[in-house]
């Protein structure tokens, strides 16, 4: 047995009761008059300034964009050499990873570059993107660098990443 009132006479009592409810004169008025106070209105002028920024910093960042796309599509240092842009900065060479840390062109211009072996901290080969953990953050690689006349190195080949 179903002890429940039914639903549907309760809800039309309600809706006769707030029927009857109704807020006194000028409690609409004297809302909207203290809605003003609290929250004020801003000048049109406000707005349209806001507005110009907006378009201003749009528009610059647009151009900016533009500007950098372009100057990558058109290099006039790859215009020059047209075989330039079919060479690798990175390449395989006999089984290790050969990274240039300089432009092909300056690497071709040296006239007296040697190779050195040498061990190289893996933390410093990171930005390169040689994994970095903190177990392995302390351990060295090998590495053969390719350095100039004026010993600044120009490539880096890794000869082992274990």
């Amino acid at each position: 047995m179903d002890t429940r009132e039914p639903i549907a006479p309760l809800i039309d009592a309600l809706r006769a009761e707030m029927a009857k409810q109704d807020a006194p004169r000028g409690v609409e008025k004297e809302l909207m008059q203290a809605f003003a106070r609290q929250f004020p209105q801003t000048p049109w002028y406000r707005g349209l300034a806001l507005r110009r920024w907006a378009l201003a910093g749009g528009l610059s960042t647009a151009v900016t964009a533009v500007t950098v796309f372009s100057l990558l599509l058109h290099n006039p240092r790859l215009a020059v050499d047209p075989d330039a842009r079919s060479r690798p900065l990175i390449s395989r060479d006999g089984g290790g990873l050969f990274i240039a840390l300089e432009s092909p062109e300056r690497i071709e211009q040296e006239p007296a570059p040697r190779m050195v072996e040498t061990e190289v901290s893996r933390s410093s080969l990171a930005p390169l993107g040689v994994p970095l953990t903190p177990e392995n953050a302390g351990d060295t690689v090998r590495a053969e660098m390719l350095l100039g006349a004026d010993g600044q190195p120009l490539a880096v080949r890794l000869t082992s990443l274990n």
